[in-house]
This record gives C-alpha cells, structure tokens and sequence, in this order.
C-alpha cells in the first residue's frame, strides 16, 4: 500500500518545517513520506537541530530545500506552518494543481522571534501536540477515541460550559490549588455569603464528573476528580498556572479565614 504523502512548507524551511518533517516521519514514517520546503529557503537553524535531537528525534535528514523543488510531484497533504507562506503559495499557479490534495494552513510563531525562554522548544511541543492530533484524525485507521479506560473524559462542549459560569471556574481552579477544599472555605473566598449558590455549582460540577466530594460530619469536601481525562486536567493546570493574579485575591481570603476545617483530624475513609 503506497503512504501518504505530506510536504510541510515555511518561508525559509528553517526550523518549523524542519521539526515538523522530523516530528512525523519519527511518529509514522511507516505510514507517511514526509517532506518540507521553504518558500524563500535558507539553511536549517542549529537551534531546531538541537531541539529534535534533546527531543529524541532524528534530524539526519534535516536540509533546506525549495518549494519548487517539488512542483510536479503531487501530495495527499500540504500543510503551511506560518501565515507568509500561505499567502505565498496561493500566488503560485501550481500549488492547487492537484484537486486531491488537502491544504491545510498552520500557523506557528516563529521560535527565531518567539519570546520565553526556550522557544524553539516550546514551538516542538506545539507542533508534536498538533501532529499527534492530525495522525489521530487522517491515519486510515481513523482511531475515534484513545483514553484509557479507566479515565472520566467529558464531552469538550460541556466540560467548557462548566468552566463559563465565574463561580465554577474559580472554585475548579483553588480546588486545583489546594487539593480539596470544603464549601464554607469555598464561600470566604469567593465572598459568596449564599451556601446554596455555590453548592449548587458544585453539584454541577460533581455531576459534570469534574469533582468528587467527600463527607465528614457537617463537612462535605471536593477534588478535582481523580479520573479525570489528562486532556482536561492539562487545561485546569495551565490557566491556574498562567492566571495567578486572577485567584490572588482568593487565596489570601482562605489563607485569612478563622475557624477553618482542620482536614488533618478528618479521616478519609
């Protein structure tokens, strides 16, 4: 059976284009053949080498090449990695030649440019995250789920409707802070004087198999649910993580209640 073919296209196929080659040829070269191609082609970044090879990828086959190197080959993908090369390719009479071949534009920053402390790194995790999504979505197995089985994984559309609701969302990200946290520590700092309100978002949010509680006594607990699909934890993690100015306030209102529950003394059974 002949693989799919897929060329990835940049501007200078100097470092995205290179890493995303070697990205899917390392991932599923039983399957694809792989290119890239520049528009406006220079030499491969040893920043991008260095980040495939502390990646655990081969970059032996990294060199920078011309698009027009492969203008009368044909391709079951072309996928762009930045928005100049689009723009670029739609001028050229050959690029949609091939009525078969599915475009697809995505745009990555530029790690020469991009700010952060490692960012041609952080443009490989990108990239791995968003090939591992087209292998899962294109391959011709067509996989349409791959969680374990054991995990809780909500449908995307409800799981950010609990997060639109300001009460939820700031109770799931101090819950994910803390650990566990209890309704009274919940309405301190929240400033919510009604117990009802914020217990019945939790309730939604327990229903939502987001959390789950514990009782102890007049107590009730809630953690984020330990089964819960990675997908969604990494989304709680990174906006807490990225938005500590948004739940400050919150924390020093718990880290200033009187009288609040020992958890040390309550048993866990």
């Amino acid at each position: 059976m002949a693989k799919t073919r897929v060329l990835f296209l940049c501007s200078e196929n100097s470092a995205r284009s290179q890493m995303a080659e070697a990205l899917l040829r390392h991932k599923a070269g039983d399957k694809f053949d792989v290119y890239s191609a520049g528009t406006s082609p220079s030499s491969v970044d040893a920043r991008a080498i260095a980040a495939l090879k502390n990646f655990g990828v081969s970059a032996t086959t990294c060199q920078s090449k011309s698009i027009t190197q492969f203008k009368d080959q044909s391709f079951d993908y072309i996928i762009t990695l930045c928005d100049k090369a689009e723009k670029e390719c739609q001028k050229l009479p050959w690029f949609k030649q091939n009525t078969h071949t599915t475009l697809m534009a995505w745009d990555f920053p530029d790690p020469k440019t991009r700010q952060g402390d490692n960012p041609f790194l952080t443009t490989l995790n990108e990239l791995n995250s968003r090939i591992s999504m087209f292998l899962l979505v294109e391959s011709k197995d067509k996989p349409l789920t791959h969680n374990v089985p054991s995990s809780v994984s909500p449908a995307p559309v409800q799981f950010y409707k609990c997060l639109a609701d300001e009460i939820r969302l700031k109770s799931l990200l101090l819950i994910h802070y803390y650990g566990e946290l209890c309704v009274c520590e919940l309405m301190t700092a929240l400033g919510e004087h009604s117990q009802p309100k914020v217990s019945r978002n939790l309730a939604l949010l327990r229903k939502a198999h987001l959390l789950v509680d514990r009782k102890h006594g007049q107590w009730v607990f809630y953690r984020i649910n330990p089964k819960l699909a990675q997908w969604a934890r990494t989304v709680l993690e990174a906006t807490a993580t990225d938005n500590v100015s948004y739940l400050y306030e919150h924390i020093q209102q718990i880290g200033a209640m009187e009288n609040r529950p020992d958890k040390t003394k309550f048993c866990c059974n």
